[in-house]
């Protein structure tokens, strides 16, 4: 059993891809751009910022804050409540109090909008801490980053806490902290690694996180 579970956002408990494409497209053409390639192929779960960037291959800088601003208008705003919960992720979250482990969240997606889904799902007493890259000034550069501060500030030891996501790089930064991962195939990611641990289901998922 896990004293600590951290858990990814995007593609782990949420499905936010509707609802983020919906607002991309929007605040692209509200400034009269054309995506360099088509919104079904953006890849949900790398910041705001890189997806800007391969949305539009501009690095005028101005040009995507202003596209980040009207970004964030329509999804803060109430694009967010268009997230849907992964099929068994409320059961899930509702077993994990009898195991008495520390659960944390850590995401790419920005503190404003997580806490906003937080408060809609009425998920925030399920987390003792929530993290995102902009959670501190000057911006946390990456997952790896955030995990280890995360492990750092709530003084947590590696070898008894795992971190659930669903892509290579939540599985990467786990292991530059010495976490262990669990990866579920119902999200963004593709994980191709025989040694990595799958789960297919919540239910799955939460059988192992339980026993």
């Amino acid at each position: 059993m896990f004293h600590s579970i951290i858990f990814d956002l995007d593609g782990t408990l949420i499905d936010s891809r509707a609802a983020i494409l919906n607002a991309f497209g929007k605040a692209l053409a509200e400034k009269g751009i054309q995506p360099r390639i088509a919104l079904s192929a953006v890849r949900i779960g790398p910041p705001l910022a890189e997806t800007l960037r391969e949305l539009t291959g501009s690095s005028d800088e101005a040009l995507l804050d202003s596209l980040a601003e009207h970004f964030k208008a329509h999804y803060d705003s109430t694009g967010y409540q268009a997230s849907e919960v992964f099929a068994g992720i409320p059961e899930l979250l509702a077993a994990l109090p009898a195991t008495a482990a520390r659960c944390f969240l850590a995401t790419n997606k920005r503190i404003a909008p997580t806490r906003l889904i937080l408060k809609h799902l009425r998920w925030e007493d399920h987390f003792e801490a929530v993290y995102a890259l902009d959670c501190q000034t000057p911006r946390l550069p990456d997952k790896s980053t955030m995990l280890a501060r995360l492990i750092a500030e709530q003084v947590l030891n590696a070898q008894d806490t795992i971190y659930v996501g669903d892509t290579p790089e939540d599985q990467t930064a786990a292991g530059a902290n010495g976490l262990r991962f669990a990866a579920v195939t119902w999200g963004y990611g593709d994980f191709t690694a025989a040694d990595t641990p799958r789960f297919a289901t919540a239910h799955e998922l939460t059988t192992y996180l339980t026993q």
